[in-house]
């Protein structure tokens, strides 16, 4: 569920009208429901409460340091994949003992950076990795815990670039090497292997994936533990899909229901590291129209949010819902299909300002004739939005405000030109 809503033909965040946001702070802007964020923390927590999990907000999902105390105060961990990451959440008052690193390049400094921070678990991708990590650790007169990656090497769930689990990718230890990785530490004093990780990708609308990969996890524990490893952690990474189009992702308590059930088998505790699923729904990303072009037989809706705003459509070929702020009377406010053919709109792209054919938001979209001036609202910009967001073509990036009924808080000022240069002359 979101807090967007339609009211009197407007679009509102909670309780305030999008189009008071776009005049006090301008556009691009993105705009995040405070209620929808912990409504969506805590579906998780109630639905795995009974295995008393760690949840790890995912940081690089949107690491606003607002939004991170947020989910910190409300009993979040995090999961981290770089030292900015981890400063992040540690600004945002989270604990060493509540965070969990990952990613498949840790760098010395950044592994030094964690231990001395006590962060609670290593997810480890490589071999390699593993005893590079011990020989940091070692060096610092610390024990690092590990949990070992794992690929399950499951059938492909969704896109191709963020499909984590299929062979051949980057990301974690072949199903078949595992235990030899693993058995290269027994007696290490410096690294513990204490838990297996198992990230699948996203965004995953199935549950069977998390069943198919559970299963797996409960063999691999058991022969670990055989091998004399003390594993205590199952940690089944993030990855639940949200609502891009209708209403096709799963409920925080289908996922439990296939995962709970092997956390009590081994009993290990349950990490999961959700981002998606909190702030994905969370976030608007708020424009306006520029200009109206039709070339060529197609016809163009130019806008002032761009691909360095939100790349997911043209990266991932992402589908993200579009309609107008304050639609025309006899337009659907919103639609119940924003694939259908709706009556009084025609097919158009909508389109940024940036050099670039691959500058757009949205393709062959039935939209109504939009007028310039006008206020468009792209959903499920939380994720993944402003995260990914960059400087292309000099552009200075949005800002951000949070909306709590009927209070609105800016959250990141909006970049200024100078801010572009700043890091090139301040040296």
């Amino acid at each position: 569920m979101d807090h967007f809503h339609y009211k009197d033909r407007v679009l509102y965040c909670e309780q305030v009208p999008l189009a008071q946001l776009a005049e006090q702070f301008g556009t691009p802007l993105f705009v995040y429901s405070q209620a929808t964020l912990l409504h969506h923390l805590r579906c998780l927590q109630e639905a795995f409460a009974e295995v008393n999990p760690l949840i790890c907000y995912s940081v690089k999902t949107n690491g606003n340091l607002t939004l991170c105390r947020l989910m910190a105060s409300h009993g979040a961990g995090f999961d981290v994949t770089s030292g900015g990451e981890l400063y992040r959440a540690l600004a945002a008052g989270g604990v060493g003992e509540k965070i969990v690193y990952a990613g498949v390049g840790k760098t010395d400094p950044e592994i030094r950076y964690a231990l001395a921070n006590n962060v609670f678990l290593f997810n480890v991708e490589s071999e390699e990795e593993l005893h590079n990590l011990g020989d940091v650790a070692r060096s610092m007169g610390r024990v690092a815990r590990a949990a070992l990656r794992v690929n399950p090497d499951l059938p492909p769930k969704t896109h191709a670039k963020t499909d984590t689990s299929v062979k051949g990718v980057k990301f974690g230890l072949d199903i078949e090497t595992v235990l030899d990785v693993a058995h290269g530490v027994l007696g290490n004093p410096s690294v513990q292997v204490v838990g297996l990780h198992m990230h699948l990708g996203s965004p995953i609308l199935s549950t069977q994936p998390y069943k198919d990969g559970a299963a797996k996890a409960v063999v691999l524990i058991q022969r670990l533990r055989e091998q004399g490893h003390q594993i205590s952690l199952l940690n089944m990474g993030g990855g639940f899909g949200i609502h891009y189009r209708k209403q096709e992702a799963q409920p925080a308590q289908a996922f439990a229901e296939v995962i709970v059930p092997a956390v009590k088998q081994t009993g290990c505790r349950l990490i999961l590291e959700p981002g998606r699923f909190i702030v994905g729904n969370a976030g608007v990303l708020l424009s306006r129209v520029l200009y109206r072009k039709e070339t060529g037989g197609k016809h163009y809706v130019i806008q002032d949010a761009a691909m360095n705003d939100l790349i997911r459509p043209t990266l991932y070929g992402s589908f993200h819902r579009i309609w107008p702020v304050a639609p025309a009377a006899g337009l659907p406010a919103p639609p119940d299909d924003y694939e259908a053919e709706i009556p009084d709109t025609f097919v158009q792209d909508v389109v940024g300002p940036v050099c670039e054919s691959g500058d757009f938001l949205a393709q062959n979209r039935r939209l109504p004739i939009l007028q310039r001036g006008e206020l468009l609202a792209t959903f499920s910009a939380g994720a993944y939005g402003m995260a990914m967001s960059s400087n292309y073509n000099s552009r200075p990036r949005a800002a951000e405000v949070l909306v709590d009924g009927t209070s609105v808080q800016l959250i990141r000022r909006r970049e200024t030109y100078e801010d572009l240069v700043r890091p090139e002359v301040e040296l």
